[in-house]
């Protein structure tokens, strides 16, 4: 028998193979060996490594779904919070160990290369971070779905705390994180902005053009996705802009160099930030044109790619499905429409069937300001062709609508997509998506009965839920590897494959031994923590004090205001009783306000004020510590969310859609404080009443308080007028009473639509229950248990497979 070789020598065989791959990539771009290298060249070196190798898969994958006619999936998404990549990648493809050793053997911490690269920040929250979650899961499933958004020069601001008041800097991400982008120029394609319409008719026939547009120029960028153990490799595809001559040579000759270059200048803008600040003409502007250069350019790709093909979009149904992530890229609806009736001259009943059948919409909100809303005359303006098209499908579904609902013009304007001088973007997606999804059972309910009851009613099959998930991989098995490799040795490592068999776990309730080890890797996560607060923030915090964790989005909705009234209430009640036995806490927050939203930019300041209040005061501040972590992104999110104790989920009741964040920070065995809000309602239908905080109105009761009348002195405890005084007294360094006003009246002199006042006497009785509950660590450490293995319901695998199955038709 033929003797085989040890799995050591094996190893040991590849992980030199490796490195010479390695080392050789480093000649090829630096000129010098790995041992001359600096870090930022092997973090460069590598990266362009792994980038090959996902080139290759990528190709190899095309090959074999184009070869079997596979139906494929175009994700669009104005966000996609993709975070670093690296180490996703590494471990995806099972080369993380052999890197680690390969580059610890060579002379280098490959921590140390994983800190040089920055976060791509192409994204705003928990919108960008799904997108980026589903490309994930969807490539290790093996499905055939690309993504595509817009490479944000400078993606999402880097934060700044300055004497106080966020300030927004750019985030250079592309200085280094362009090493995963392989620009495609001979794919560029023209997208087409202003000028007017023309029509005639040519030998019996409508004609319609669109001239004297200015031209843009959309080039492509491909970041590659890899799956956890999987074979196949999607694509992020990243669409930059530019002018097709983009220098001015007469102006230049006469010495006008400015004017030479800015139209170039005008057109790279579009592509510039995420998001930019839309309070005025020009930000408005910037963002209808983003929105229709991710449509337009994706829709012109996907097009022509199909008919090379097919030579037909008859069948575009059955072998594509674009959808349409929240009400950004809503323009896919009259955009698919043009270009089938302009250019490939469908006439408009079949071009009508194609884009219904191939459309779908996720709403990821029932927050009405975030339903985008267009003037018409700036959509005229911009989009000539595409706002002619808004103008028939209005027509006909009006037509359609008054014969269902005779005379009642009050529904018809609400259901219209153009009315009021305005093109709703929500509509236009309800109108003509043949699916329609909310994110989780409480949000689809609402949907389903609330601002999209009227269309429910007409075709009820077409909408459905799915509920929100997240890549616990990375969340777990990346950002956690200790209590990653516990699991492993106590339940196996099939949770790896399927989060499902988290619950394994359950058998181990009540065992001493798994507890405490539970509670070591928690202490251990929370020192790491506790070390980047010190070096960041310059505050000693206590690990085994409790760590109560709020980072998400800075949003009114989300009641960090609320969270930190009760910080508050809490200081008031020790420096009433200073010698009681408190259990010690520590309250962390990360948010990034939009640079517009100035009450939440008065949140934030709030909770720094109150950070260095209380954290100043020697009788209280070993008792709790407030701490706001600046610039918050995925990376940090990696560090923050293994050392929590509890997770703030204390939206009010109606308002959250899903949320990921509650997700994340239960998979890690954080125990929920929260209202019966998003999919904190199936959170608590996995882990029962005993392992979860619940507190508040719940959603039916908010809108009945709001029908009947909310006054928000009725519910004014001389505890929180306490509070509130101290917002207006100066006590904190500045006075907040713009902030108490938004409390007590709202907006134009109307009551808090977020009902705070309300619901904080049930929130401090439940925060009490959590300190009680804590200081009995068995207990405590049994949510937890409980939590890590409920979470693999969340997981975006399960997520995708419903997508595959009930909304893209997809076979594997």
């Amino acid at each position: 028998m033929k003797k085989q070789t040890p799995k050591a020598v094996l190893d040991a065989q590849e992980n030199k193979n490796l490195m010479q791959e390695l080392d050789d990539m480093m000649r090829r771009l630096f000129g010098c060996s790995l041992s001359d290298a600096t870090e930022k060249q092997v973090y460069r070196a590598l990266c362009n490594l792994i980038r090959e190798y996902l080139t290759t898969k990528n190709g190899e994958f095309n090959n074999a779904v184009s070869g079997q006619e596979q139906k494929e999936v175009y994700y669009m998404s104005m966000e996609f919070l993709v975070g670093t990549s690296l180490r996703n990648n590494l471990f995806n493809l099972g080369l993380e160990k052999e890197f680690r050793e390969g580059l610890k053997a060579a002379g280098f911490d490959i921590d140390a290369i994983y800190e040089l690269e920055p976060d791509a920040g192409l994204g705003n929250g928990g919108l960008g971070r799904l997108a980026s979650c589903y490309m994930d899961a969807a490539t290790g499933l093996g499905y055939p779905v690309t993504g595509y958004s817009i490479r944000y020069e400078f993606g999402i601001f880097r934060q700044k705390i300055v004497d106080g008041w966020q300030m927004e800097f750019p985030d250079n991400w592309l200085e280094m994180g362009d090493v995963w982008l392989r620009p495609r120029e001979d794919d560029a394609v023209e997208v087409r902005f202003g000028g007017e319409v023309r029509e005639w008719m040519d030998n019996g026939k409508f004609k319609v053009a669109q001239v004297g547009y200015n031209s843009v120029i959309a080039v492509p960028h491909d970041l590659f996705i890899s799956g956890y153990n999987s074979e196949s490799v999607n694509r992020l595809i990243l669409w930059s802009a530019k002018l097709p001559q983009s220098f001015d040579m007469a102006a230049f000759s006469r010495g006008d160099y400015v004017r030479a270059l800015e139209r170039n200048a005008m057109a790279e803008t579009i592509s510039k930030v995420l998001y930019p600040a839309d309070d005025h003409i020009q930000g408005k502007r910037l963002r209808l044109k983003q929105q229709y250069l991710l449509v337009s350019a994706s829709l012109q790709s996907i097009l022509k790619k199909h008919y090379k093909k097919y030579h037909t979009f008859d069948n575009l149904a059955d072998k594509v499905a674009i959808h349409i992530n929240d009400t950004h890229p809503a323009l896919c609806v009259p955009e698919l429409m043009r270009i089938l009736v302009d250019e490939y001259e469908y006439g408009w009943d079949k071009a009508w069937e194609i884009t219904c059948k191939t459309l779908s919409y996720t709403n990821h909100t029932v927050m009405s300001e975030a339903l985008e809303r267009w003037n018409v005359d700036l959509f005229r303006e911009q989009l000539p062709r595409v706002y002619s098209i808004c103008q028939e499908i209005n027509r006909r579904l009006v037509e359609e609508l008054s014969a269902v609902y005779p005379d009642d013009w009050a529904k018809i304007n609400y259901m219209a997509v153009i009315a009021n001088n305005e093109i709703r973007m929500a509509n236009l997606c309800l109108a003509a998506c043949h699916k329609v999804n909310g994110v989780s059972k409480l949000h689809t309910d609402i949907l389903r009965n609330g601002i999209f009851r009227d269309y429910c009613q007409l075709t009820p099959d077409r909408f459905l839920n799915v509920t929100n998930g997240i890549a616990y991989r990375r969340w777990l098995c990346q950002s956690n590897p200790l209590l990653t490799d516990y699991l492993t040795d106590i339940i196996g490592d099939g949770f790896k494959r399927d989060a499902r068999n988290l619950e394994d776990l359950l058998k181990y309730q009540d065992n001493d031994e798994v507890l405490a080890n539970l509670r070591a890797i928690k202490r251990k996560n929370k020192e790491r923590l506790a070390a980047l607060i010190a070096k960041r923030n310059g505050i000693k915090v206590d690990p085994d004090s409790l760590f109560d964790i709020q980072i998400k989005r800075l949003h009114e909705y989300k009641r960090q205001l609320l969270n930190i009234l009760h910080v508050l209430h809490l200081y008031n009640e020790i420096k009433a009783n200073p010698n009681a036995d408190w259990t010690p806490r520590t309250f962390i927050f990360a948010a990034k306000a939009s640079a517009g939203y100035i009450r939440a930019k008065q949140t934030i300041s709030l909770i720094v004020a109150v950070s260095n209040f209380i954290n100043a005061d020697p009788e209280v501040r070993d008792k709790i510590k407030v701490v706001f972590m600046e610039d918050y992104k995925v990376s940090l999110a990696e560090v923050i969310i293994p050392a929590a104790d509890i997770s703030e989920q204390i939206s009010v009741a109606g308002k959250e859609a899903s949320g990921t964040g509650n997700m994340k920070l239960m998979i890690n065995g954080a125990v929920t404080i929260g209202t019966l809000d998003g999919a904190n309602v199936e959170i608590h239908e996995q882990v029962g009443d005993d392992n979860i905080f619940l507190f508040g109105m719940k959603a039916h009761e908010v809108e009945e308080l709001w029908q009947r009348g909310y006054r928000p002195g009725e519910f004014l405890s001389p505890e929180l007028q306490k509070v509130l005084d101290m917002l207006t007294s100066g006590i904190l360094g500045q006075r907040f009473d713009d902030l108490v006003a938004s409390l007590l009246t709202g907006r134009f002199g109307t009551a808090d639509p977020y009902m705070t006042i309300a619901d904080f006497r049930d929130y401090a009785r439940a925060q009490r229950l959590v300190s009680e509950t804590y200081r009995d660590t068995k207990k405590f450490t049994n949510m937890s248990l409980v939590n890590i293995a409920k979470a693999g319901i969340f997981s975006s695998d399960r997520a995708v497979e419903e997508y595959a199955k009930q909304i893209w038709y997809l076979k594997k």
